[in-house]
């Protein structure tokens, strides 16, 4: 069952997502560079578009900037609040989240409608935010707030968990989930950000695939850096720091991680298996016979199909001398890293020091942490998301994936076994394009079927 119009919920989802769009809620590690006002604006906004959700649900600051609401369910109607303790797996609560910080919109020139417009050109919303990640957070609020009107109520506790600093890997998420770690919550499920429905996922599968993040790779930064005397570029020394850097960049490139097959990209293979062209129809039939051939081969398809095979390493920012002829008295350069699941921080590292080969470059680890757990894709949460996914497009193919990026919802592993990565918006290659770049846009068709996606899963669950 949904709504009774569902239209008019998407024209009001429109509406809020244009308005909320506006404010440049731009994250920043720079705190002198956060517009807090806008942060404050958009906050302010929330109440005045949904009174129905802050009319029953209560809410609260957490980190200053970010959200906690929570919905009563009538299974356990005392639990989750600041004395609740842990109920059975009937009655454990389910935390939706989402973020509202944006990445910055660069050149608003080289945009077709201003980044922070919220232009509604009659079939897609334009601006920085309507696909990452604000849009996600209106359907979540549009669908509650339709349900209220119905007098709904569901059936366990529900939070929304809306974070502020997610493009900066901030901490708002992991003081919720620490908030509600001390208040004896485990949720029973935690649904964030991630996948969608993907057209063109596959190369040779028409049909789109419903991709449902189960697990993150793990995310590492680790600076490379050598150290020399310097002096005047006149009279280089051999292998000088820039060199010894250099060599150590290509050793890198030449020796990429070995490749692999987790059991998540096999099940994928699988269930894409059967709508692939021919020969690799045939081949992922029989992938337990043909799981060495089939990994080299999915990690030659692509760019993103190789990084679905292994840990992968891309140095993206590089220092050498300040003037053009002085001699670089240090070289540093940033190995941004992906861990695949099953390593580690401390293995990637060790790999690194045997690949480059020379004691002399030092590794600093900047920031990382490891892969996130892998969470079921047979149990009963992902049967639910699998129903809700159906009953919303029917026309996708529905798989678990490993999530290349990171979400806020890796700080939610440690209370929740059942963390998964999906928002229910229909992106073709162009639009996944647009996440972080220019033109950044949501279809109004694809926003309602997102309002009603989270109506049925709040109804179901």
């Amino acid at each position: 069952m949904h709504t009774t119009d569902p239209a008019g919920s998407a024209r009001r989802a429109a509406a809020s997502l244009a308005e909320l769009v506006r404010f440049r809620t731009v994250s920043s590690r720079v705190p002198a560079e956060l517009e807090t006002a806008e942060f404050e604006a958009f906050l302010a906004a929330l109440p005045r578009l949904y009174p129905a959700v802050y009319a029953a649900l209560a809410v609260e600051r957490v980190n200053g900037l970010a959200l906690l609401f929570r919905w009563p369910g009538t299974a356990h109607a005392d639990a989750g609040g600041p004395a609740g303790v842990e109920a059975g797996a009937g009655s454990r609560p389910a935390v939706l989240m989402a973020h509202y910080d944006v990445v910055p919109a660069g050149d608003g020139q080289a945009w077709t409608h201003p980044p922070f417009s919220g232009h509604n050109d009659g079939t897609h919303l334009w601006g920085r935010g309507t696909l990452d990640d604000k849009g996600a957070l209106v359907a979540i609020l549009e669908a509650a707030e339709a349900l209220l009107a119905e007098g709904f109520t569901p059936a366990r506790d529900v939070y929304f968990s809306f974070g502020n600093n997610e493009e900066t890997a901030g901490d708002s998420a992991s003081a919720a989930a620490a908030l509600l770690a001390a208040r004896g919550v485990r949720p029973w499920i935690v649904l964030d950000e991630g996948g969608a429905v993907a057209g063109g996922a596959f190369p040779g599968v028409s049909r789109p695939a419903a991709v449902v993040g189960v697990a993150e790779k793990g995310i590492l930064d680790v600076e490379l850096l050598t150290r020399d005397p310097g002096g005047h570029a006149s009279t280089p020394p051999r292998m000088g720091a820039t060199a010894r850097l250099a060599r150590a960049i290509t050793r890198i490139e030449r020796s990429p991680f070995p490749q692999s097959l987790p059991e998540v990209t096999a099940e994928m293979l699988r269930r894409f298996g059967p709508h692939a062209p021919a020969p690799l129809r045939l081949a992922f039939a029989n992938l337990s016979l043909l799981r060495v051939p089939m990994t080299w081969l999915f990690g030659r398809l692509g760019n993103e199909t190789n990084a679905m095979t292994r840990t992968t390493v891309a140095v993206t920012t590089l220092e050498g001398s300040a003037g053009a002829n002085v001699l670089a008295a240090t070289a540093k350069g940033n190995a941004n890293i992906r861990i695949a699941v099953g390593d580690t921080v401390a293995g990637t590292v060790e790999r690194l020091r045997k690949v480059i080969r020379d004691p002399t470059v030092e590794l600093r680890v900047v920031e990382g942490n490891d892969p996130t757990p892998v969470s079921d894709f047979a149990g009963a949460q992902w049967q639910l998301l699998e129903d809700c996914i159906a009953a919303t497009f029917p026309e996708a193919l529905i798989t678990p994936y490993i999530m290349m990026g990171g979400t806020d919802s890796r700080r939610f592993t440690g209370i929740c076994d059942a963390v998964y990565r999906f928002a229910p918006f229909a992106m073709d290659a162009a639009d996944r394009g647009s996440i972080h770049a220019v033109d950044e846009k949501i279809s109004l068709e694809t926003l309602g079927r997102g309002v009603r996606f989270y109506e049925t899963l709040l109804r179901k669950l």
